[in-house]
């Protein structure tokens, strides 16, 4: 959550109402979805995937080095979960992700 809020945060780009949301919305294959949503930059669907690789940044002058998603990604799919981003260039982005009921997170791999 710390890594997708921090996300969210940082690619707020130049919004003069910035807002971020975290819940939860409905189930997948019996799981909960989770969400934590940005009014932000978004991110084109070209790079939806790509944004989950390892070193892969979108802005190589942005501060970070690229592990961040690629980490939660990670954590989540050991946990038996998954991950994916809903957005459009400009329009900010939602990053939903499932966990089983019950699943404990509490540490990093």
């Amino acid at each position: 959550m710390q890594n997708l809020i921090d996300n969210a945060a940082k690619y707020m780009g130049g919004q003069k109402e910035p807002r971020i949301e975290i819940g939860q919305r409905g189930e997948q294959d019996g799981k909960p979805v989770f969400f934590v949503r940005d009014n932000g930059m978004g991110i084109a669907p070209e790079h939806h995937e790509r944004i989950f690789g390892l070193f892969n940044k979108l802005d190589a002058r942005s501060e970070g080095t690229g592990v961040g998603l690629a980490l939660v990604k990670r954590i989540i799919e050991v946990h038996g979960g998954r991950i994916w981003v809903e957005s459009v260039s400009g329009m900010g982005s939602t990053f939903l992700f499932t966990l089983p009921s019950g699943a404990k997170i509490d540490s990093v791999i």
